[in-house]
């Protein structure tokens, strides 16, 4: 299966950083089940935000690259 990218690099710079902050905040900030869900997120945005692919733009017709 073949995924073209769907995410421009300002996109993807914004994902990349929320999941620093996302991280950050899970460590130093929340606790519990929130420090997870914190977790949770910021590795799902570092993943797409690192492959310049996101399932949910897909699905909703999204595309922030510039062609």
């Amino acid at each position: 299966m073949h995924m073209m990218k769907n995410e421009g690099i300002a996109d993807r710079i914004a994902r990349v950083g929320a999941a620093v902050v996302l991280g950050l905040l899970g460590a130093f900030v929340f606790s519990g089940v929130l420090a997870v869900v914190a977790y949770v997120v910021a590795a799902i945005l570092l993943v797409t935000g690192s492959v310049g692919y996101c399932p949910a733009y897909k699905s909703l017709g999204i595309d922030t690259t510039k062609k």
